[in-house]
């Protein structure tokens, strides 16, 4: 299985399971994603570590962890919510997660380069969620992210790789991962990020409305493998 590696981790999944909002974790949702989907990965918000149901409950143990600040409406928020995942013995990994509104979810591109920046300084592992403008990727870069997650539309939307022009112009030009997240509503919309040369997929709702939720899990695996296998077939003619 090819291994990959996000700063100084090493990962063979390229599947991850996010904290969609317009779902709930279920002990069958994350059993799905690691058994079936074979995700290594798992992103939890920060503000539901202390509630009675707890995702991290649920979370099987040697799957890591990937703390999010959704929620968070400002750098200082955001850095609190890192500080706090990591007080609790969750590592230096963190999403950032900076919102401009509460219904669409769409992220605040300054403040979002201003909390990578500061939390790369802190030594952490930085994965910002952020349109996929192309200036805003260069400064993102700059700021010491360790891996990017641009959205492919509005969080929980199903909607599919409507940036999808947008990723395929930041793919030329980083050279560190780029996880797409928000709005994947289907394994073809996987697999169709995968092909352009993305290196991993965040899914959520997608998996959490499914009427079969172990058989979409599994579609998703394969649909990713593929998506990646189209990429490497004819990577460099598409350079």
């Amino acid at each position: 299985m090819e291994k990959w590696m996000i700063g100084p981790e090493t990962y063979t999944s390229r599947f991850f399971l996010g904290s969609g909002k317009t779902a709930h974790y279920t002990k069958e949702l994350i059993d799905s994603a690691v058994n079936r989907a074979g995700t290594e990965m798992i992103s939890v918000a920060v503000k539901t570590l202390d509630t009675e149901d707890s995702p991290l409950d649920m979370i099987p143990e040697g799957i890591r962890i990937l703390p999010n600040t959704l929620g968070a409406h400002s750098v200082e928020d955001a850095i609190n919510m890192a500080r706090k995942a990591r007080d609790k013995g969750l590592g230096n990994r963190i999403k950032v997660e900076i919102m401009t509104d509460s219904r669409y979810f769409l992220p605040d591109p300054h403040a979002t380069v201003e909390a990578t920046k500061l939390l790369a300084e802190e030594g952490f592992l930085v994965f910002p969620y952020f349109y996929p403008e192309l200036r805003v990727t260069k400064q993102l870069v700059e700021a010491g992210a360790a891996a990017l997650m641009p959205l492919a539309s509005p969080s929980g939307s199903n909607k599919g790789l409507q940036t999808r022009d947008f990723i395929e112009e930041m793919l030329k030009v980083v050279d560190i991962p780029v996880i797409v997240d928000a709005g994947i509503g289907c394994p073809s919309q996987a697999c169709e990020a995968m092909e352009l040369g993305c290196a991993g997929v965040m899914a959520n709702t997608a998996l959490a409305t499914a009427d079969d939720l172990g058989l979409m899990a599994e579609a998703f695996r394969m649909a990713i493998d593929a998506g990646r296998a189209g990429y490497l077939s004819h990577k460099h003619a598409r350079r």
